[in-house]
């Protein structure tokens, strides 16, 4: 119970802000904004840094962090403050209960799979410990990973049920943010006791080297759906396959980091007029929660496919192939363009993510927790379950996966997708001067190339470093030998 039930000026509520950087329709600060001052009390608002999470130098790195230092420069333009914890959890948890003896209620939202469920729960149990109520909210989702089961009341196992549940479901409305309220939130001083973590996060933010300008920020969330909506939402379900259009909403790495509200997201698109790109739109805010759906109730989905039958596929994992496909040296144009974009801007198209990925797992027989952890490290937009969902998706060891047999030729994606090679020619600079169909396999045409333009293609781009109808065969055998069937 609270240890002040009427509340009182000398309590304390505590926010903990975590990839939820935002003002508008944050369920938890608006919760304990809205309590904070119905009882009088004073607010203090933290912000946990765990060294062990830390990947320096990484593109995802400085895009959070950056995400978090406008945050927090925003709540100090309010006239709040942020209060930051470093080092082990439960450490520096147990020391923030030991130096604020006066905290009445802990408010959080919720993490429902993967690290961040877990790290929660440790701290939920210090704070009970200390007999601080706690208030969580369900707040990253349209729905939550138990609300919608099947007629056994189990989880979904295959999209297309959940979908039509999905979406016959009422969607939670926004919560409204009074900011003149704000203003008059009394703050806990915290009297600098946070300096080593602070001096922590201000060595982290100068260590960021890219500005994100654009692309960052929750004015700049609202401003690309808004025009994602108006100029690209109706076409969407033509256009998004085509990498060269930039067809994608591009807020993907707004929610994940929380700058952006999920609810804001689905509103906005259903205030547009029906078109199918609207609908396929809303199907792929159903998979987002399909996928944390699965892995809330898989918890080991990380390191173990869904499917039990292909836990022990022989994968071949040579490095020399890995470390070609993670610089982009694969010999293969448009896996090359996707795996340099994704190292130049922590980004890459979704449907280069497929082809991609299919490369890693099914031509060169690469573990597909490999190439998942490689995302994880890169992509500014990484959500756990959405990634951890689409790498079993693509690798066909997961739940309602692609066919085992289904395996992706690289050089017809490419031609299909990317014909006139407008994007290769963007990431991949030293072929920008090749035509069609040159551009898609220049070793193919390697004569040819030399003689129209001067070009020695065994001094600037590297020769297709496997055969892909041989690494096809040989993949549907492994999974043939594992209980695969055609």
């Amino acid at each position: 119970m609270d240890k002040l039930l009427n509340g009182s000026e000398n309590m304390t509520n505590l926010l903990w802000i975590k990839n939820d950087l935002r003002l508008e329709d944050n369920t938890a600060l608006i919760n304990a904004i809205g309590d904070t001052l119905k009882y009088n009390e004073k607010l203090l608002i933290i912000f946990y840094i765990d060294p062990k999470q830390m990947k320096t130098g990484e593109m995802s790195h400085d895009y959070f962090f950056k995400s978090v230092d406008i945050f927090y420069k925003t709540l100090k333009s309010l006239g709040l403050d942020m209060f930051f914890l470093y080092g082990d959890l439960s450490k520096s948890f147990n020391k923030l209960v030991h130096d604020f003896p006066d905290i009445n209620r802990f408010y959080y939202n919720c993490d429902e799979s993967g690290y961040g469920y877990f790290r929660d729960m440790k701290v939920i149990e210090i704070f009970k410990e200390a007999s601080v109520k706690c208030i969580g909210f369900m707040d990253k989702h349209l729905h939550q990973a138990k609300e919608i089961m099947t007629s056994s009341n189990s989880n979904y196992k295959v999209f297309t049920p959940y979908y039509l549940k999905w979406k016959d479901r009422l969607k939670n409305s926004e919560l409204l943010i009074d900011f003149g309220r704000i203003k008059s939130v009394n703050y806990e001083d915290h009297g600098g006791k946070d300096l080593y973590a602070k001096e922590k996060y201000l060595e982290i933010i100068k260590g960021i080297k890219n500005s994100f300008d654009g692309i960052i920020g929750e004015e700049s969330g609202n401003k690309i759906l808004f025009k994602f909506k108006e100029e690209k939402l109706s076409n969407y379900h033509v256009t998004r396959d085509y990498p060269y259009l930039d067809p994608t909403s591009h807020i993907s790495s707004f929610l994940a980091t929380g700058q952006i509200s999920i609810r804001k997201v689905y509103r906005i698109v259903e205030e547009a007029e029906y078109s199918s790109g609207k609908e396929a739109f809303i199907r792929e805010l159903a998979w987002r929660d399909f996928f944390n759906m699965l892995y809330h109730f898989n918890p080991k989905q990380k390191e173990e496919p869904l499917n039990d039958k292909y836990k022990s596929l022989n994968w071949v994992n040579d490095k020399d192939q890995i470390d070609a496909w993670m610089k982009g040296k694969t010999g293969f144009p448009i896996v090359d363009a996707a795996m340099r974009q994704l190292n130049s801007e922590g980004f890459i198209h979704n449907r280069l993510r497929m082809i991609a990925a299919s490369f890693l797992v099914k031509d060169l027989l690469v573990d597909w927790r490999i190439g998942e952890r490689y995302f994880a490290n890169k992509l500014i937009d990484y959500d756990s379950s959405s990634n951890i969902g689409n790498w079993q998706w693509i690798a066909s060891v997961g739940v309602d996966s692609v066919p085992y047999f289904r395996i992706f030729n690289p050089i017809s994606q490419s031609i299909k997708f990317d014909q006139e090679g407008v994007f290769i020619r963007k990431y991949v600079k030293e072929l920008a001067d090749l035509p069609y169909p040159y551009i898609h396999q220049p070793y193919k045409y390697k004569d040819k190339i030399k003689k129209e333009y001067g070009l020695d293609l065994n001094k600037v781009y590297k020769e297709p470093i496997i055969d892909h109808n041989i690494q096809r065969q040989k993949a549907i055998e492994m999974f043939k030998k594992y209980g695969g069937n055609l």
